[in-house]
């Protein structure tokens, strides 16, 4: 009795079609601040229109309607150059910013309150039926050109950096940047931002500058006990190369900088 009353608990807790269309219209006011009226939203952004289309697609989809549930999906690529395969599965509140260049795979999941950015691509590894494509949980962001390709899972709350290529599973409250994608911060225990989404792309940690720092730091370090092996005095590069023999054909040198 208490199964069968839980079960009726969770089928309430889903809202209607009507009501997620209303909510993915609300959550653009949320995120987008160029967003001014409910008929300039609905009118012009194609973002939108690649969601409501596909909430109607995957409806048809999960009814078995399959050849209509793709021609339906082909009109709204057409539309809004937004490709979502009607068997994707998309939680509430989504937001597709710009809304161009976006491609979901047949088998992604997406959680509640994510946002993707244009260029973005939730794409598959194999041809094998199956599971092939990424589950991104709530409030995950992916910034603009961003791909995630295979069966891996993107935990909540995490932040893909634009043009970072994800290619295994990310816990949460992380963030991935580069290619291949790599964790590069935890925000595990911060202060989450007032509507649960973090948007600050630039704050962003660069990996690879890390690690030619690194690099330098370590060379320096090298010179100066090389010099004290042979019992020569500390070099002073004053931001020159003491060994580069390029001359004028040195990419640093003022004459290579010169616009004709």
């Amino acid at each position: 009795m208490s199964e069968a009353m839980t079960m009726t608990a969770t089928a309430l807790a889903v809202p209607g079609l009507w009501a997620t269309l209303k909510e993915d219209l609300a959550c653009v006011f949320q995120r987008d601040p160029a967003a001014r009226s409910t008929l300039e939203v609905l009118t012009t952004y194609p973002g939108v229109h690649a969601i409501l289309t596909h909430r109607l697609a995957h409806r048809l989809w999960l009814g078995g309607w399959r050849f209509p549930a793709r021609l339906l999906s082909f009109f709204g690529r057409t539309l809004t150059n937004v490709d979502i395969h009607p068997g994707a599965t998309i939680g509430r509140r989504f937001f597709i910013d710009h809304g161009a260049c976006v491609v979901i795979g047949e088998t992604a999941e997406v959680g509640d309150d994510v946002t993707l950015y244009h260029g973005v691509t939730l794409g598959g590894t194999s041809w094998n039926k199956g599971k092939r494509h990424p589950t991104l949980a709530d409030g995950v962001v992916v910034g603009a050109g961003a791909k995630i390709l295979g069966p891996i899972s993107i935990g909540e709350r995490v932040r893909v950096g634009a043009n970072s290529v994800v290619v295994k599973d990310v816990p949460a409250d992380r963030t991935v940047v580069g290619v291949p994608g790599r964790i590069v911060d935890t925000r595990v225990g911060t202060a989450r931002p007032i509507n649960g989404i973090s948007l600050d792309h630039n704050l962003m940690p660069d990996p690879v500058a890390k690690s030619i720092a690194c690099l330098i730091e370590r060379i320096e370090i090298l010179e100066r006990e090389l010099a004290e092996v042979r019992h020569e005095p500390p070099t002073d590069h004053n931001g020159e190369c003491n060994t580069c023999s390029a001359g004028d054909l040195c990419c640093e040198h003022e004459s290579m900088h010169l616009v004709n």
